[in-house]
């Protein structure tokens, strides 16, 4: 199942996207993960934004790319991250 979910993912990336291009990452991820997800983009910055009680925080990064195939890779990592949601 994994290998159709990133050749889908890969083909959904390459149809809307002219590579290298900027690309916008977007979790949401309990409170105590966030440092999970900003360890993922060192040396970028990001937005966070605290949910209204603050149990959960979506985080935004925008970065440039250089292929569908480094993005599917960030969201491979991204996915081992305990109750992480991928917008």
């Amino acid at each position: 199942m994994q290998a159709d979910w990133k050749k889908s993912l890969k083909e959904k990336l390459d149809q809307h996207h002219a590579w290298p291009d900027l690309y916008t990452f977007k979790f949401i991820v309990p409170a105590a993960k966030e440092n999970e997800v900003i360890d993922l983009f060192p040396n970028h910055s990001h937005t966070k934004r605290p949910s209204k009680h603050g149990k959960y925080v979506s985080v935004t990064v925008q970065m440039m790319m250089p292929s569908s195939d480094a993005v599917v890779e960030i969201y491979q990592s991204a996915s081992k991250i305990e109750g992480i949601v991928a917008l």
